[in-house]
């Protein structure tokens, strides 16, 4: 009777099954399936009176994939003839269609690579993704375009030289770390560099190379070809280099130099040391990636409240001594304009270096990655940080939602991947976050 009864169980179990299995509803993707791109127009000339205008809409059909798919979108931008292995992309995610503004579309060309001013022929197409294994392409849509360039190009080949600097007196030999440069300024024959020294020797010279170098025999401010050694101490200095016609140097003065933040609402309080603001040279103004409390801040100069700004009509633009500027936690990049006499707060997700290598060690807050301002989209940069034996990660916000090691100690980051190890010492740092696999680069000071 018990076998009996075992035996009617497992063939009921049976039955289930082949009931269940029948219920289920067999798959099969379409092979005819894909996406069909239509663009707005032919024919693009992006200028800046554009940055704010829908200049392009791109929209594209939902075929029919044999089932129910839950299509993710993303648009690819690559030169014609290239092959979209290492394309500009903007995510669009469910949706068929997406409109781009000037300034959106002209920052991704730039990151491209395309040449302002030229018109270049350039493939968009749609990148499907149905899910990790099945990823489909529509076929390329060109467009010819002329971009603009939003950025300004103050460079030199003047740079700063010697024991003091973040590269030694062999920087760019064989070096990841170049000469600090020199940039230009609205006065003729004027050239000015933010340099962050530590105490010893410098010299100037061009193009990074000893062929033409400055030094001052005799202490004076005055430079002479091959000239002496110019002894520094260590600290933050803007040095300002007058030339002839011929961009050859004459005399240079060196003052210190260095804006921050200050306030309750910043990392330090209002007794400092300063949020340090860094120079960005495609803008000309100052900016920081920062983390910020509920409370109030001010811009001072050189960690004192001699010279400082707040903001009275709380408009944007700055007063000398003026009223405190109260913010709201979050992440930024803020941005100090003493052309304009304004500033900005952008929030955004910013990236830092945690670990008890790190200045802060593993609770943070994270020492901050500023980004590349210029066309090298994706680039992230800490410059000068001391750095104690032990490890480090990069985490987004200061939380490990979102997180990057190297498992393989090969520069190539891995989410959630190894801790890094690091001995001590002063680096420049670069996370790498524009290709595949995120990078990084930890360059000593010599």
């Amino acid at each position: 009777m018990k076998k009996l009864i075992n035996n009617s169980i497992y063939l009921l179990g049976l039955l289930l099954v082949l009931v269940s299995c029948d219920d289920k509803e067999l798959v099969t993707l379409n092979a005819d399936a894909n996406t069909v791109l239509s663009v707005s127009n032919q024919t693009l000339v992006l200028t800046e009176e554009l940055a704010d205008t829908e200049v392009l809409t791109l929209s594209w059909t939902d075929p029919d994939y044999g089932f129910d798919a839950a299509a993710n979108y993303k648009i690819q931008i690559d030169f014609t003839g290239g092959d979209f292995s290492a394309p500009q992309s903007i995510s669009a995610g469910s949706d068929l269609s997406k409109v781009l503004l000037g300034q959106e579309l002209n920052a991704k060309l730039l990151s491209l690579g395309i040449v302002p001013n030229t018109a270049t022929d350039i493939d968009f197409r749609i990148q499907t993704t149905l899910s990790p294994n099945t990823v489909m392409y529509s076929d390329a849509k060109t467009i010819n375009i002329t971009a603009y360039s939003s950025l300004l190009d103050l460079s030199t080949n003047l740079g700063v030289v010697g024991s003091g600097t973040p590269g030694g007196w062999d920087a760019g030999s064989d070096r990841p770390i170049l000469d600090i440069p020199f940039y230009t300024t609205s006065t003729t024959n004027q050239y000015v560099a933010y340099a962050t020294l530590r105490t010893g020797e410098i010299k100037f010279r061009k193009d990074n190379l000893w062929t033409e170098n400055f030094g001052d025999d005799g202490n004076d401010g005055t430079l002479e070809a091959n000239g002496a050694n110019i002894a520094v101490t260590a600290g933050s200095y803007k040095i300002t280099v007058m030339t002839d016609d011929s961009a050859t140097p004459l005399s240079y003065t060196m003052e210190p130099f260095s804006w921050g933040l200050v306030g309750d609402g910043t990392p330090n309080g209002w007794n400092g040391p300063d949020t340090p603001l860094t120079y960005n040279s495609y803008q000309d103004n100052f900016k920081a990636a920062v983390t910020l409390t509920d409370g109030e801040m001010k811009f001072r100069f050189n960690n004192d409240w001699g010279v400082n700004f707040g903001d009275d009509g709380l408009d944007g633009t700055l007063e000398g001594g003026g009223a405190n500027i109260p913010v709201s936690a979050g992440h930024y990049i803020v941005t100090l304009d003493l052309n304009t006499q304004t500033y900005e707060l952008e929030a955004t997700d910013v990236w830092g270096l945690v670990g008890d290598a790190a200045p802060n060690g593993w609770d943070g807050p994270n020492l901050k990655f500023l980004p590349d301002f210029g066309i090298n989209e994706g680039f992230y940069y800490i410059n000068g940080v001391t750095l104690t034996n032990g490890e480090i990660k990069v985490r987004q916000n200061d939380a490990w939602g979102l997180n990057y090691g190297d498992d393989g100690n090969d520069g190539i980051m891995e989410q959630n991947g190894a801790n890094i190890p690091v001995t001590a010492g002063t680096y420049n740092i670069v996370f790498d976050f524009s290709g595949a696999s995120p990078m990084i680069s930890l360059n000593e000071w010599q």
